[in-house]
């Protein structure tokens, strides 16, 4: 593989999208589009903005003045396709199609792998990837019990952001992942906290809709009994309980906002509501890290902390006096997933990891 190596990425997000071009592990060009809602509103789907978003792609490559053809790859941010293990897929007719018919939900980032299959097909050697999308499932058969045959747990998390930290830290002692036992926890929009085996997640709550530690908008896990009796009271639709817990949860049902940052400065101003929910929800990632410890049966090499709200030292300190003699505790702010999907491309071409087929 030539040293100039240039990748395009994409990840669509649910009102921006995010390009960036990078020449090996550099990157050279970074864009946020902001897309308004009047004009996404225009769409009844998420993947009918498939034209809108690609055009504005290639607009704004154009005034870079960044020629297609210099691009040697493009990776998209894989969306909800079917349960597959870790990896770089490459993006082909059967993953296409799922990625159309959104069976298993609808998410901007279902656009990132048809955008740059779309935008592959043009360049004359270029190929087309996603890498670690959400539905990354890895777990063992013993986490998949629920506690009913009819409700299997499942795995949703931000595979990409915890896949690319525990390679980052296992390079920065030394070692290689799949010789360490890890919990990463991503802290975010959601959480996630997974435990990692040499290189497997084996365990991991499903942050999507709920499971786990409550996060600045989700509720994670609720008392099932109370919500079967608001569901069926006859006060809220389904979409209005959906809301609850996806998006209204959380913080923002407690506090009235998802903002982290302005909850943790309220806090420290004397707000006391603000301090106990934040206390608490740091309270229910150390608790999930406690119980990440035991599934991989005490034998934890590091906890690693990452995810916006980790940029808190105040809040990432309220989680490590809890869990500090499970295991060192390391702090990696915020989360690169732009540069996590180039080195998984970079890796790809380089033969240096397998390219996998979607089936």
């Amino acid at each position: 593989m030539a040293v100039n190596t240039r990748i395009l990425v994409i990840n669509p997000g649910s009102t921006s999208t995010k390009i960036a071009i990078f020449q090996q592990e550099k990157v050279i060009f970074l864009k946020t589009i902001k897309h308004s809602q009047e004009v996404l509103g225009k769409f009844k789907r998420i993947t009918d903005q498939f034209e809108h978003r690609k055009e504005v792609i290639y607009e704004e490559l154009k005034n870079a003045d960044i020629p297609l053809e210099t691009i040697d790859a493009v990776i998209g941010r894989g969306g909800l396709v079917k349960p597959i293990g870790s990896g770089v897929y490459r993006v082909n007719d059967v993953m296409k199609k799922d990625l159309l018919e959104c069976k298993r939900g609808e998410h901007a980032s279902n656009l990132g792998g048809l955008i740059a299959a779309d935008i592959a097909k043009l360049l004359p050697s270029a190929e087309a990837f996603i890498a670690d999308p959400v539905v990354v499932d890895e777990l063992d058969p013993l986490a998949r019990y629920s506690g009913h045959p009819d409700f299997e747990r499942n795995s949703i998390f931000h595979a990409l952001n915890q896949k690319a930290i525990a390679r980052s830290h296992a390079n920065s002692i030394m070692k290689k992942y799949e010789d360490m036992n890890l919990i990463v926890a991503h802290l975010g929009g959601g959480i996630t906290v997974g435990a990692h085996r040499k290189g497997r997640v084996v365990d991991v709550n499903q942050g999507l809709d709920g499971d786990g530690p409550f996060s600045p908008e989700r509720s994670g896990s609720l008392p099932v009994g109370a919500l079967l009796k608001a569901a069926f009271s006859g006060q809220y639709s389904y979409e209005e309980m959906y809301s609850m817990i996806v998006g209204k949860g959380g913080m923002m049902a407690y506090l009235g906002t998802n903002d982290a940052y302005l909850a943790e400065r309220e806090a420290k101003d004397g707000d006391e509501k603000c301090r106990e929910v934040l206390e608490a929800m740091a309270y229910q990632v150390a608790k999930e890290i406690g119980a990440m410890s035991t599934v991989l049966k005490g034998e934890v090499d590091a906890i690693l902390i990452t995810g916006g709200i980790a940029n808190s030292k105040w809040f990432c300190n309220l989680v490590i006096e809890r869990v500090y003699r499970i295991a060192p505790v390391h702090v990696y702010p915020g989360q690169d997933e732009m540069g996590a999907l180039a080195e998984n491309a970079l890796l790809a071409l380089n033969g240096d990891i397998e390219i996998k087929e979607y089936q």
